[in-house]
């Protein structure tokens, strides 16, 4: 059974930094592209990074290119989201999810956690 969960949400000022963890079991990890989503209230699921499952090609929404950086550990089933230099609009819940292949549209996956909240003050 496939299971993804997320941590390291939390509340930060504008201008600093948080680490997401998205931990995976029940999947060959390394067959996966694992993918952060967010979600912030009244608007719709979002890309914001990607990882490739060989390689470890990387992808990023415009808006956090520059600032965020996604990455995997293979030996302990776990991808990372480093977030720095944060803004208010970051602020969402942000969603590990998994698929064989890449895709940024949310409807073509399967697998997702349940949501770790960034809050970001001004």
């Amino acid at each position: 059974q496939v299971q993804l969960v997320e941590s390291g949400g939390g509340l930060v000022q504008a201008g600093g930094s948080l680490r997401l963890s998205c931990a995976a079991s029940g999947l060959t990890f390394n067959g996966y592209y694992m993918v952060w989503f967010r979600q912030a209230p009244g608007k719709e699921r979002e890309f914001v990074a990607a990882i490739g499952r060989s390689v470890g090609r990387t992808y990023y929404a415009d808006s956090v290119k520059g600032r965020f950086t996604i990455s995997r550990d293979s030996a302990k089933n776990t991808m990372y989201l480093q977030m720095n230099s944060l803004k208010p609009d970051d602020a969402a819940v942000y969603y590990c999810a998994a698929r064989t292949y890449y895709s940024d549209n949310p409807r073509d996956y399967h697998y997702w956690g349940q949501g770790t909240q960034v809050t970001v003050s001004s």
